[in-house]
């Protein structure tokens, strides 16, 4: 049983026909998703256009994750929100990108057994790959004990 943000995670990558990870490229989901990328010295999202910092590619596709859950379902100006709503939404966005990013969907699919498994299929950092699998790891046993 998936989580809502999992549903919504998978449907999202259903309708943009993207189905296992060597199909993941941030170029490609941007364009099928009608958001534009460029590079700025700050991360941050304006309309449609997400602007990333230039770095690694597993650098920059962690914070596409991040900047897109923006894009996808926040709303509003942070310069202007009060501190703890900002807060939210950076917390969301950043638990919302281990999921774009390490999708639990496609990791159900695959044999995963350590974090260079995911460093293999998702191009993220090790540490990302570290709490994903940790993630992971605790749903599988969550689905296990109610069963």
């Amino acid at each position: 049983m998936y989580s809502h943000l999992e549903d919504y995670i998978y449907e999202l990558y259903m309708k943009i026909g993207i189905t296992k990870p060597s199909e993941m490229d941030m170029f490609l989901i941007a364009k099928l998703l009608g958001v534009v990328i460029s590079y700025q010295n700050r991360a941050i999202r304006m309309e449609n256009e997400i602007a990333l910092n230039k770095g690694t590619i597993r650098s920059e596709w962690m914070m596409f994750g991040h900047e897109i859950c923006h894009y996808l379902r926040h709303v509003g100006i942070q310069l202007v929100m009060n501190k703890l709503f900002v807060d939210l939404q950076e917390y969301q966005a950043d638990y919302f990108a281990y999921h774009f990013c390490v999708p639990t969907f496609m990791l159900d699919k695959l044999d995963i057994s350590c974090a260079e498994d995911i460093i293999k299929h998702f191009e993220v950092d090790y540490e990302f790959a570290l709490r994903r699998l940790e993630m992971y790891e605790n749903k599988q046993y969550t689905r296990s004990v109610s069963l």
